[in-house]
């Protein structure tokens, strides 16, 4: 059994790979803003025989990340995986040359140093071998022609596949792999309802990242258990 922590897990992909995760035998702790939605979300899963645990984090607020792995220190004592899921998709992201700053500023702070964060105080905490998780997007290549659409959320997201990289390459020699993965375009509140995906094709490569892959792989991307272009 692997103790597993993914944050943004109240709704949408993360709590789908909660759910997977919880019913293969995992301990499984879910990390949000909102004690509300936290409670909400165990309360679901609660209904259908699925425990799971909760911590209250603050990606945005360095604080509340430093308080959480304190907190999931002394409850839990030991972490085998970080899935960094907590993510922002801001509908006034439509041109990065003329958006508003505070448009970037929250997205960056939110879906590239917020997980930088996380990695950082959850490091620590993990076992050897051990696992981060980076939920990031194909909207995020180097590789890919540009798609016009919400270029914040896209540059954040290359952002977090260049921290991906350079973690796995510092982690490599302490037996933690690092690995991205662009979960598709997925029918959640970000993606919307018309989205190709159900939540559980979205939640699947993680999933299987998290205690089926290969330990070994390491600084890659993926999709569909298979390794996309950077």
């Amino acid at each position: 059994m692997k103790t597993i922590f993914i944050t943004g897990a109240n709704k949408g992909i993360g709590f789908e790979m909660a759910r997977k995760l919880a019913l293969l035998g995992h301990r499984v702790v879910l990390g949000g803003r909102s004690k509300d939605r936290l409670e909400a979300a165990r309360k679901r899963l609660l209904e259908k025989n699925i425990d799971v645990d909760y911590i209250e984090m603050d990606v945005n607020v360095p604080g509340s990340i430093t308080h959480a792995s304190e907190v999931f220190l002394s409850i839990f004592g030991e972490l085998d995986v970080l899935i960094n899921n907590a993510a922002v998709l801001l509908d006034q992201d439509k041109q990065l040359s003329l958006d508003p700053s505070d448009v970037f500023d929250q997205t960056f702070r939110t879906n590239v140093l917020g997980p930088l964060l996380v990695a950082r105080a959850f490091i620590p905490l993990l076992n050897r071998p051990g696992r981060i998780i980076n939920i990031s997007s194909q909207g995020g290549s180097m590789t890919d022609s540009v798609g016009g659409w919400s270029p914040a959320y896209c540059a954040s997201k290359t952002a977090l596949n260049g921290i991906t990289r350079q973690l796995a390459h510092e982690l490599s020699s302490k037996q933690i792999s690092v690995n991205a993965v662009h979960p598709g375009w997925v029918r959640t509140d970000m993606g919307g309802p018309s989205a190709a995906r159900d939540v559980e094709k979205g939640a699947e490569t993680p999933v299987w990242l998290a205690v089926t892959a290969d330990q070994a792989k390491t600084g890659s991307f993926f999709m569909d258990k298979k390794e996309i272009p950077w």
